[in-house]
């Protein structure tokens, strides 16, 4: 049988085609490289339409669907990792307290200077400077118990001040780009895995392709192991991705989704990008300050705010020198400057850096402990969700590639 098996390889090898039959191997590892390359580029670029899609353009289906992969994304791993009121303490209210009243203090008199010169510039600055300084005292004396009552009553009613799944998939849907990078950092090693694969698979179902070729020289053979070649090498990609969920042991080797075994790496990178570019406290300030339920924060805002400002200003004074129409408006303005300042106090770079760090930690250790089964929900819908577009593209390409090797390697007509 081997004496019989070298004989044909020997024949082959003196065989007039033999590199033509070599380059079969060769031309379905560069297609299966190419179409899985290909596959996953369109995946997720462009990020915005080009063209007149689906038919005459393109855009990435990842983009695309942005609200629906948005969903899908936070919905399989945000939503489980933690409520907003695990976020909130996590961020730890009196590191925000402190914060907030230290990048508040120095601000106070140019506050009270603005506010007061809009609402009657000519009495605030015909006032005894004494009498200045005295209102500057008081405001930075009420500072701290405003902050401590405001922040305090934000943090306990941080759920139903912020929906952190609707803020998230609003943030994500906008923002494709973002979306884009939270999958593709998520899932870099399984993406590189699958391009890499199409070549390797290729390589070897195109060794079949050319024994096929040579024992059944038909006019179909090329084309229909093309398109096998194509579809199957994606096919078999993005299920050894994912599959088997649990180690599977075969001789002396163990076998398992290649996403799955590195569920402490990918968790690392979620945490560090969820905390860096979603669940930032200025985004969540943000929300609070300006989203679906900023009206309640006006609220909670207006009832810290104003006995403050009516003790720093000793309000009898105040409403006799302003009038009572003019010191609502002063007291107005005061609280909008306060929800436009939270939010920029908020958006401190160094400070959401050192926050993030410890929520990271929380959803760290949380996705790390999920079960197989929950945790490739994370990236799977990006492959799941239009999982046969790959496989027909692969399988498409592969056909042509078959086509072409019919007509230009051996000269043959697809109606021979």
């Amino acid at each position: 049988m081997a004496a019989e098996l070298i004989d044909r390889l020997v024949e082959l090898y003196n065989h007039p085609d033999f590199w033509l039959y070599a380059a079969i191997p060769l031309i379905a590892g560069i297609v299966g490289w190419a179409t899985n390359w290909l596959a996953l580029k369109l995946s997720f670029y462009p990020v915005e339409p080009i063209g007149w899609p689906p038919f005459f353009g393109w855009q990435g289906v990842i983009p695309s669907k942005s609200f629906k992969m948005a969903n899908i994304f936070v919905e399989n791993s945000l939503a489980k990792l933690g409520s907003t009121a695990e976020i909130f303490e996590a961020m730890e209210a009196d590191k925000m307290r402190a914060h907030f009243i230290h990048q508040l203090m120095p601000r106070i008199n140019d506050i009270i200077d603005d506010i007061m010169r809009e609402s009657n510039r000519v009495l605030w600055e015909n006032l005894p400077r004494l009498t200045r300084e005295l209102v500057y005292a008081r405001a930075r004396w009420q500072v701290p118990r405003i902050a401590d009552g405001m922040m305090e009553e934000i943090n306990e009613r941080a759920e139903e001040l912020v929906d952190l799944n609707e803020m998230s998939i609003n943030l994500l849907s906008k923002d494709k780009t973002l979306l884009n990078h939270m999958f593709l950092e998520c899932g870099k090693a399984e993406f590189d895995f699958v391009i890499k694969a199409g070549l390797y698979f290729g390589l070897v179902f195109g060794v079949i392709q050319m024994f096929a070729w040579i024992y059944y020289p038909h006019w179909w053979v090329l084309p229909f192991f093309g398109f096998l070649v194509g579809a199957t090498t994606n096919w078999i990609a993005l299920n050894v991705i994912f599959r088997p969920l649990e180690p599977v042991k075969i001789g002396p080797f163990t076998f398992q989704g290649l996403f799955i075994k590195r569920q402490k790496q990918v968790s690392a990178t979620f945490a560090r990008l969820s905390t860096r570019e979603v669940l930032t406290i200025g985004n969540l300030m943000h929300n609070v300050l300006d989203g679906p339920n900023a009206d309640k924060t006006k609220r909670i805002i207006r009832r810290h705010l104003r006995p403050a400002v009516d003790a720093t200003m000793t309000r009898v004074t105040a409403q006799v020198m302003m009038g009572p129409t003019a010191y609502a408006e002063m007291k107005d303005k005061l609280e909008e400057r306060a929800m436009d300042l939270s939010a920029e106090i908020f958006d401190d770079k160094k400070f959401n850096e050192e926050r993030a760090a410890h929520v990271a930690r929380m959803l760290y250790d949380r996705m790390a402990a999920m079960t197989p089964e929950e945790y490739q929900d994370l990236i799977r819908p990006a492959f799941k969700e239009d999982e046969w577009i790959l496989v027909a593209i692969g399988g498409v390409l592969g056909l042509l590639t078959g086509i072409g090797q019919l007509v230009f390697l051996f000269g043959q007509s697809l109606l021979s």
